[in-house]
């Protein structure tokens, strides 16, 4: 029996596992290095990410900047009819113009190559598309077809508030014309009609018909452009009696003025 009494508990004092669980239960947690890691240094990963600031700091982003802005540039240069149809222009010519590299200048000039506007010709540089009154007539009927039986849908479905919004787009299109300023007029006639079509809810339409309107409004071939400051002037009144129709609910006069604006749009 002294014997029984004494043994039981001696084998639990000689297990050098037992002892070990026992007195060691947080020793993994305290000694590893990856735990330890992560507990003295939780925002290491974040603050020590070299590729993600220099990814921010690649020059990339602004020379796409710089194509962005050069596109804008040539485009105004297209409508303002600084870019003769006909001609030839290199990307090294006109990187000089604009005080850049040919790089950007090229990689505008190949946007407006697929939008239309110029061609390629191969070791030269790119030519502007010459375009006749025939061209301008069939944007004017297709931009017809498109844009007139959506905008007498809305004018049926859409209420009046909905119109009100647009009247500073509107407006900004008679001071636009004002100006005499082709570009300008140009951007804010787009941007007008762009507001009008974006009631119907389908951007596919929206982008469709902004990229024939942009096309409508370059120069025809042979001389200066065609419209004066009285004819983008009377052009932005349409805009601001077709707004106001459409703000009145009068469907007649909407239906008028509709197939009046695309019928002399050039």
């Amino acid at each position: 029996m002294r014997d029984e009494n004494v043994r039981p508990a001696r084998a639990e004092e000689t297990r050098p596992a037992l002892r070990g669980q026992n007195t060691r239960p947080a020793h993994a947690e305290e000694t590893h290095p990856a735990v330890r890691a992560e507990n003295v240094r939780p925002g290491r990963g974040d603050d020590a990410r070299p590729a993600v600031r220099a990814e921010a700091a690649r020059p990339v982003v602004q020379r796409a900047s710089v194509r962005g802005q050069i596109l804008d540039a040539l485009r105004t240069a297209l409508v303002v009819g600084e870019l003769a149809p006909g001609e030839v222009y290199s990307a090294p010519a006109l990187g000089e113009r604009f005080g850049v590299s040919a790089t950007p200048v090229r990689e505008a000039m190949q946007q407006l190559a697929l939008e239309g506007a110029v061609e390629v010709v191969p070791n030269r540089g790119f030519r502007v598309i010459e375009r006749g009154t025939r061209e301008l007539a069939e944007l004017a009927e297709i931009r017809g077809l498109i844009e007139v039986p959506v905008m007498l849908r809305l004018a049926r479905t859409v209420p009046a508030a909905r119109w009100t919004e647009l009247r500073p787009l509107a407006e900004a299109t008679v001071r636009a014309a004002s100006s005499g300023c082709r570009a300008t007029y140009a951007e804010s006639d787009r941007s007008f009609h762009r507001a009008v079509l974006a009631l119907a809810g389908n951007a596919q339409l929206v982008r469709i018909a902004d990229d024939l309107h942009r096309r409508a409004q370059w120069p025809l071939v042979g001389g200066p452009v065609s419209r004066g400051r009285a004819d983008l002037v009377a052009d932005a009144a349409e805009h601001t009696a077709l707004l106001e129709a459409l703000i009145a609910e009068d469907l007649t006069v909407v239906q008028a003025l509709v197939r009046e604006h695309f019928t002399g749009a050039s």
